[in-house]
């Protein structure tokens, strides 16, 4: 099977949701699923005020219907819900096409902390792009039924997974660093609620992995706290299994995949009670959840290594891509789908 996936997040952006597709990707293939993805490369980009250093593709109607075209895939799937992720939607509507769509990023709760934007504008907004996929895949239970009451439709659930060859306990980086260390990992920015967790009083060090808008502000507020900046790979994980504690402080992330890479280092978990702690910790033994962010911290402390390192290997990527394949059947009721057949019969004009 040949699935095209559109995304507005792609690298060199360093994120869940570019870190998750490429890990399907991967896992896809060996499951017989060739992934290839539509994403912002080759378009014209404009930044947005509202997110410095974020860059945003301009697509071409044209130029998305010739990319779509010449991948011909089987199915289509929409990942963000951004220009790309829009155009490639009434791409599909104009030409009768099915697709799938994944709800990834609480963009209502993002828009509402940069702008004001009340919530329910963007929620309004993201269940008429959803509602019009055959399915929409959500990595929680408790995401399905905040957005079930919401209003949104065909809901259906892509988990995620972890690589426990790279993410794993054995190497940890030398940090020389005062301990426990707490750690948090993710964009530097307003959304990730960072203040909720460098604020804390907390025994040894707090360290930040990653790079944002908000980093040289948060540097100047937070002088005892140690920001190792961006790292990726191998590096990434000597440095997350480094840590004593992962700290996760984020209110609008709909899952965190950092939580399961930081379990698969053997890093119990600090956080909030909110949507994907709540499902990936829930009440096991591999972290502590809390309104007080710092109790949850403490408590994690005393979780099993061992314990948090088992809990990740049962969250294999394969049996992820597993998931996300067998909701793309919604898309094929009697035959495969080929868009480039479809398109081929349509005269230039319409192109």
């Amino acid at each position: 099977m040949r699935t095209l996936i559109a995304t507005d997040a792609w690298h060199p952006q360093v994120n869940g949701v570019v870190r998750t597709l490429t890990s399907l990707a991967r896992a896809a293939a060996n499951l017989g699923t060739q992934i290839e993805f539509l994403t912002p490369d080759g378009f014209p980009s404009f930044g947005v005020p509202t997110y410095p250093g974020l860059r945003v593709a301009w697509p071409n109607r044209r130029e998305i219907a010739r990319r779509i075209d010449a991948a011909s895939p089987d199915a289509i799937h929409v990942a963000t819900e951004g220009p790309i992720g829009w155009a490639v939607r009434a791409y599909c509507l104009r030409n009768k096409l099915p697709f799938t769509t994944s709800y990834t990023t609480r963009f209502p709760e993002y828009v509402a902390v940069r702008t004001g934007i009340p919530a329910a504008v963007g929620y309004a907004v993201l269940r008429q792009f959803h509602n019009a996929g055959a399915v929409t895949m959500v990595a929680t239970n408790s995401l399905k039924q905040d957005l079930a009451a919401r209003g949104f439709r065909k809901l259906g659930f892509w988990t995620r997974g972890v690589d426990t060859e790279l993410f794993r306990p054995d190497e940890p980086a030398l940090l020389d660093l005062p301990r426990p260390i707490f750690m948090t990992v993710g964009r530097v920015a307003v959304e990730k609620n960072l203040d909720a967790f460098l604020s804390l009083d907390l025994p040894g060090s707090i360290a930040v992995i990653g790079d944002g808008p908000q980093k040289a502000e948060l540097e100047r507020r937070y002088p005892k706290v140690h920001f190792l900046g961006e790292k990726k790979g191998k590096d990434l994980a000597s440095h997350v299994a480094a840590a004593d504690v992962f700290v996760f402080p984020s209110l609008t992330d709909t899952f965190g995949v950092v939580q399961l890479e930081a379990l698969a280092c053997g890093v119990p978990v600090a956080a909030f009670p909110v949507t994907g702690p709540k499902d990936v910790i829930a009440d096991r033994p591999i972290g502590a959840l809390d309104n007080d962010l710092r109790s949850a911290c403490l408590r994690a402390l005393g979780m099993s290594r061992e314990a948090c390192r088992a809990f990740a290997l049962e969250h294999s990527w394969e049996s992820s891509a597993r998931q996300f394949i067998g909701n793309l059947a919604a898309l094929q009721p009697s035959r495969p789908l080929r868009p480039a057949q479809v398109v081929a019969k349509r005269s230039p004009a319409h192109g």
